[in-house]
């Protein structure tokens, strides 16, 4: 199943790990970067470390290439337990996606983070070993200058839905959702990723694991509506028929098709 929700938690509060897991989402991203002051880089390192076994499976936020901190984080990335490297402020296929790739053989989500990172969108989406692309608002937008995560991102937003077409990958993921106490924000922030095209969205703290987890669910009401359309379909023998006022074709078919079957997934 593609994942919906990706909970980050920081590499230096392993008493939070396993809240962490244990939270319902569908990844989680254990982060030595931002989340992580310099001066604790090592020690959230050693702390992840220890923690770690192959029956505790998540994703692993290293420092950039640029840092002085990737050599050692990409040597914790070799260990069981870290299925999928997440890479910050992604801008090239050369370098660190190289290096990923050839120590650690796990799979890569790189995360456009800036401008020269998204007009590389396409690159980075068609690299070996890249199965979705994570877009970082907040660091884009200042990277940007913009002012503003709705309309103001949606030509970008957009932009990485088609570049992640394009390289027959998985959705790409959206940023966070900056509302910690505000549940229907981060609702309305998922529904429009989800109606743009993304599949996931990042979340930074456990009460927005479950609104996006259901937002990007088919609803009681989207099942009804597939399992209909597949009805109409079905006696009409797969030709075009009208249902509710609307036409039903191959399309919609399709549709409702991918409805049922991610329902049945997930045990809906």
């Amino acid at each position: 199943m593609i994942a919906r929700s990706y909970l980050f938690v920081p590499g230096n509060r392993p008493d939070r790990f396993d809240k962490a897991l244990a939270a319902g989402a569908d990844a989680v991203i254990v982060d030595l970067e931002d989340a992580v002051a310099p001066a604790a880089k090592a020690a959230a390192r050693t702390a992840v470390g220890v923690w770690l076994t192959a029956e505790k499976q998540v994703l692993l936020r290293i420092n950039a290439d640029t840092t002085e901190w990737f050599g050692d984080d990409l040597k914790l990335a070799r260990a069981p337990g870290i299925v999928g490297i997440v890479l910050p402020k992604a801008e090239r296929i050369d370098g660190a996606l190289q290096a990923i790739c050839a120590e650690t053989g796990k799979f890569l989500l790189p995360q456009i983070e800036t401008a020269l990172g998204f007009e590389q969108a396409r690159a980075l989406a068609s690299a070996p070993g890249v199965e979705r692309l994570l877009f970082g608002t907040l660091d884009f937008q200042v990277d940007m200058g913009i002012d503003g995560e709705g309309d103001e991102l949606a030509y970008f937003r957009s932009a990485l839905v088609l570049a992640s077409r394009l390289a027959g990958i998985q959705p790409p993921v959206d940023g966070p959702s900056t509302a910690l106490d505000d549940i229907a924000q981060v609702a309305a922030d998922t529904h429009r990723a989800r109606r743009i095209g993304f599949g996931g969205k990042l979340c930074i703290h456990p009460r927005q694991v479950a609104p996006v987890n259901a937002a990007f669910a088919p609803s009681a009401d989207d099942l009804v509506w597939a399992k209909r359309v597949l009805a109409a379909a079905a006696e009409s023998g797969g030709a075009a028929v009208a249902l509710d006022g609307r036409m039903v074709d191959r399309p919609v078919i399709l549709k409702a098709e991918q409805m049922v079957r991610d329902a049945a997934r997930r045990g809906m």
